[in-house]
């Protein structure tokens, strides 16, 4: 009796594996592949396909939904739609060119910014102009379910920033600067500052922002010299950063709004 209760369940297992297998071809066959989901991107912008160069038609997954996330530029506009990897429903859909708005999907007015205007904002931001760096990258794309612009560059010292723009908004969601290329000044030293010392230094960045707002701060070596790492988190925004030991020069700094 009981050789009998396990044969069952040992076919039962198998039956389930074998259902859920056919379950999956079910579901891949049913989807209406790339190609479709441009095509279908294509006639809600209202676009020819000869006019439209396309950067992507990924398969995507967000709550569960498969859907192609498909980019494209036609006349100088960018182009960004979510299409339902089955039934070829047009789940989102924006339009965005130059430093203008644009129109999502069903033709309403939008606030978004274009790649120019990203630029332009993480430029400001950094306190520089166009002349002094040199972009890396500056592209459409999505997070947490909304998109942004990914702008990158660096100057001729080698100082990298990493931006991340909201797409709709203009809001600087997260940065990175990295001073790659630096280098301490010969009359830098031996003489260190204190730790202290590059609290202040780091606080000195975010106003309003107090020593109880570190919550994480320890001393380091990089490449034999002395470095200060640590976290503030302030108003729902977190900034990480290493200042060198010698000179109190930012190396790197890190933000990420939590807002």
């Amino acid at each position: 009796m009981k050789r009998k209760l396990v044969w069952m369940l040992w076919v039962a297992a198998v039956l389930g594996l074998v259902l859920t297998g056919c379950g999956q071809q079910r579901t891949q066959a049913s989807y209406i592949g790339a190609d479709a989901a441009k095509a279908i991107a294509l006639d809600a912008a209202g676009i020819a396909e000869g006019a439209a160069t396309f950067a992507s038609a990924d398969l995507e997954n967000r709550n569960g939904t498969d859907y192609y996330q498909v980019t494209f530029t036609a006349d100088g506009k960018n182009y960004a739609y979510d299409i339902d990897a089955v039934t070829g429903v047009v789940i989102s859909g924006t339009q965005n060119g130059g430093t203008g708005g644009g129109a999502d999907a069903s033709g309403t007015e939008t606030a978004a910014v274009g790649e120019g205007k990203a630029k332009e904002i993480a430029l400001n931001h950094a306190g520089l102009t166009e002349d002094q760096v040199t972009f890396v990258r500056s592209r459409l794309d999505w997070e947490d379910g909304r998109q942004v612009y990914d702008v990158e560059f660096y100057t001729s010292d080698y100082k990298e920033y990493d931006y991340e723009i909201d797409a709709t908004t203009g809001e600087v969601l997260s940065y990175d600067y990295d001073a790659e290329g630096y280098a301490p000044s010969a009359d830098a030293g031996t003489q260190t500052i204190s730790a202290d010392r590059a609290k202040e230094i780091a606080l000195a960045e975010v106003p309003g922002a107090t020593t109880k707002d570190i919550y994480e701060f320890e001393v380091d070596r990089d490449d034999g010299r002395l470095e200060y790492e640590g976290t503030i988190y302030y108003n729902g925004v977190e900034y990480e950063f290493s200042i060198d030991g010698y000179s109190g020069a930012i190396r790197s700094w890190e933000v990420d709004s939590h807002r």
